[in-house]
């Protein structure tokens, strides 16, 4: 047994008719007959069927007058220059008038005949504009139902548009017998009107079945095997859609397409409970009306599209001026982050650059976005990724929540580790369908053949399905800002490329005179800041109990050189951690935590803080430049914690592969979420910290002394504590 699936169904060649037509074909060149309808005989004096075959219609004059003596056959060969191209014409066949349609497909021409039908209830409007001063868009597919309905009164007219997977909805509807159900704003599979049936709408753009019951007319051939019957009126349907039609207690059906932009957009579909025949003058009519409101509907989005651009370039100029106000692109988005995600209408952004994360809205935490960062980079090849279904598709590979349904990820530059993230949250979403949309087999008697297909539902009652995983469609206007947040960003780093380019020697220039000032101004200045404050004591020492006020003033001055003091030797450390040589060795940590570890509860004055030393396996590292990381970042613990009741720290080393990982871990102030992005920069302190002593530094010599032995730095944190994370190689 054969299986037809609904796509590989060959509906444009069913080799027969419906009964309301009668087909003639002729060779192009020779215009001998090649094949004709069975039914032909019930209008054309035929003694024979056999007799026809390759002669001419004039061979047969007595039979065929009506067609010989017509205009557009003795015109036939102007008419037929072009592929696919219908010419009407009428003409009188045994006393009854008949519609007489000519076009050329491939080496026939086509001759289709049908008889004229008079429509007495036909009220049409004259005014052909009425749709273009229409300014709502579902007012237009109104509209055009209402003005349909006086041509052809169909007891279902609906509006049916084409979603983006090919299934589509039902947006608009008029039923002149309130008695059949309404189908408005349910939604129908693509299966429903598969591939290569969207393929002829859009050739052969109306569509009518009479009478679904009634008996089908063969073609009859001596020479000729599957005749495409694509651009015929008359064209049969396939056992498939017939099935469909009769299991939706239709018995007639008249289709339109709505072509925008020549893209099949959806369908005017009329359905009749008894059969019911349009004439060919009504058809094409209605053809007329339906191209008007789409041409409508194409202006209206064009108009509103047009209002949305210009909505957007004005947004973008807003954002070039405020991206001119930062001195590095980075710094620009970090500033205009809820613009530029509401740019997207998205519910979260993040911003990474290097091993800088910020974010803005509602987000996944900073570990899941790095595991999709690492996704991005082993998935997607090209600059832009966007999906709305990102959760359904990968929430189990990657913990995802439902703040991360839909993303758009955007790679500023690869290399470097520079990319914009917009995330969606799941929307909810239900989707209504005509019957239950799962494929149901069956088998079907074609041809002598039994063949088991797709079998059309039974059922059309509502079939709610609930979608998870997904988030609201990103649009094309999510895609234009985007691409103008794109282009913003090209055009800015291409203006500062130059300047960029001409700063580098002498940024490079000023930065080693920097280091160089640095080391020399925090050594030589030690020396008079010594002398300083111990003038500053003696004259504390000669002071009587009377004068408090100078001892606290004098107080302040040796606290400040203290300050000072500090200041320089931590630009000192800096500099060295850049530009000192460095010698890697395996070093044992146990005793240089320790003695740090108990250093810092004195320097801090802090005898309550715990701090729990765990395994402290070797690493590979400098010993000088490791002391000064473990000294800044135990310290950073014991100091944030101290205020608390309970100080607490843990420190803890861990083999990883080829790599040792240290957690220093506290039950401190934690780091505020809007400021995480500043973390590791010279000088930089959090709102949270200004009242514990400092002066932003530490952080910054940690992170370059990292840097340099090959290692890395990275934290988490929240309101319960901070867990500095240092990786560094294995010995």
């Amino acid at each position: 047994m054969n299986f037809v699936d609904c796509h590989e169904e060959p509906i444009h060649i069913p080799g027969y008719i419906q009964s309301f037509g009668y087909l003639i074909g002729i060779d192009a060149n020779s215009h001998s007959i090649t094949f004709f309808s069975e039914n032909i005989k019930d209008i054309f004096s035929i003694e024979s069927y056999e007799e026809l075959f390759g002669k001419k219609l004039t061979d047969f004059s007595q039979s065929f007058r009506s067609i010989i003596e017509s205009e557009i056959y003795n015109s036939i060969n102007s008419f037929t220059k072009r592929e696919n191209e219908t010419y009407f014409d009428k003409i009188f066949i045994k006393g009854k008038e008949y519609h007489f349609s000519v076009f050329k497909s491939k080496n026939n021409i086509f001759l289709e005949f049908e008889e004229v039908l008079v429509n007495p209830n036909k009220r049409i409007s004259t005014k052909y504009d009425s749709f273009y001063i229409v300014d709502d868009a579902q007012e237009i597919w109104e509209q055009l139902l209402n003005t349909l309905s006086k041509i052809v009164n169909y007891d279902r007219m609906m509006i049916y548009k084409f979603m983006m997977d090919g299934s589509g909805k039902v947006i608009a509807e008029r039923r002149t017998d309130q008695t059949v159900e309404s189908y408005l704003g349910l939604h129908y599979p693509e299966s429903d009107i598969p591939r290569q049936a969207r393929e002829l709408y859009l050739k052969k753009r109306k569509r009518i079945f009479s009478n679904v019951y009634a008996d089908t007319i063969p073609l009859l051939s001596k020479t000729q095997e599957n005749i495409d019957l694509t651009y015929a009126s008359s064209r049969g349907m396939s056992p498939i859609h017939a099935q469909y039609i009769k299991n939706s207690g239709t018995a007639s059906s008249f289709s339109i397409s709505i072509i925008i932009d020549d893209h099949l957009w959806g369908l005017v579909t009329c359905q009749n409970t008894i059969a019911k025949h349009i004439d060919l003058e009504d058809r094409v009519q209605v053809g007329i009306f339906t191209a008007l409101a789409s041409n409508a509907y194409s202006s209206f989005r064009s108009k509103n599209e047009l209002k949305y651009r210009l909505e957007l370039n004005e947004k973008s100029s807003y954002l070039k001026t405020e991206f001119l106000k930062y001195n590095s692109l980075i710094d620009s988005l970090i500033g205009n982050k809820t613009n530029i995600r509401n740019l997207l209408e998205a519910d979260g952004l993040a911003i990474i650059s290097d091993d800088e994360l910020v974010t803005d809205g509602n987000t996944p935490d900073r570990a899941v976005i790095e595991k999709i960062v690492q996704w991005a980079y082993e998935n997607t090849e090209e600059s832009i990724y966007l999906s709305r279904s990102f959760l359904k598709d990968h929430g189990e590979e990657l913990i995802l929540d439902e703040t991360a349904a839909g993303i758009v990820i955007y790679f500023i530059e690869r290399s470097k580790n520079n990319m914009l993230i917009w995330f969606r949250r799941e929307f909810d979403e239900h989707i209504n369908w005509a019957g239950n949309p799962k494929k149901q087999t069956g088998v079907i008697i074609q041809n002598g053949e039994q063949k088991q297909i797709i079998s059309p539902r039974t059922s059309f009652q509502i079939f709610t399905e609930n979608i998870k995983g997904n988030s609201k469609r990103w649009n094309s206007r999510n895609v234009a800002a985007l691409q103008a947040i794109r282009d913003l960003i090209l055009e800015t780093s291409h203006k500062n490329y130059n300047t960029i380019k001409r700063l580098n020697d002498e940024l490079k220039k000023v930065n080693e005179e920097l280091d160089s000032f640095s080391y020399t101004i925090s050594h030589d200045l030690g020396t008079p800041l010594t002398v300083m404050k111990l003038n500053a004591q003696m004259l504390l020492s000669t002071l009587t109990d009377r004068s408090e006020k100078s001892k606290s003033k004098i107080n302040s001055i040796i606290e400040e050189i203290d300050n000072m003091a500090e200041m320089m030797h931590d630009v000192l450390q800096l500099s060295r951690a850049k530009n000192s040589e460095i010698q890697l060795e395996a070093i044992h940590t146990t005793q240089i935590i320790e003695k740090i570890a108990e250093n810092a509860k004195i320097t801090f004055d802090s005898p309550k803080s715990e701090i729990i030393i765990k395994d402290c396996p070797d690493v590979l590292a400098d010993k000088t430049m490791l002391y000064q990381v473990f000294l800044n970042t135990i310290n950073n613990a014991v100091k944030y914690s101290s205020h608390q009741e309970k100080p607490k720290i843990e420190i803890e080393g861990t083999e990883s592969g080829d790599s040792v990982v240290y957690r220093i871990i506290d039950n401190g102030i934690g780091i505020p979420e809007e400021e995480k992005h500043k973390m590791f920069k010279i000088f930089s302190r959090m709102g949270n910290a200004k009242k514990f002593k400092g002066n932003g530094v530490g952080l910054s010599i940690v992170y370059r002394i990292m840097g340099r032995i090959g290692g890395n730095i990275d934290y988490e944190s929240d309101k319960d504590g901070t867990s500095f994370i240092l990786t560094f190689k294995k010995p």
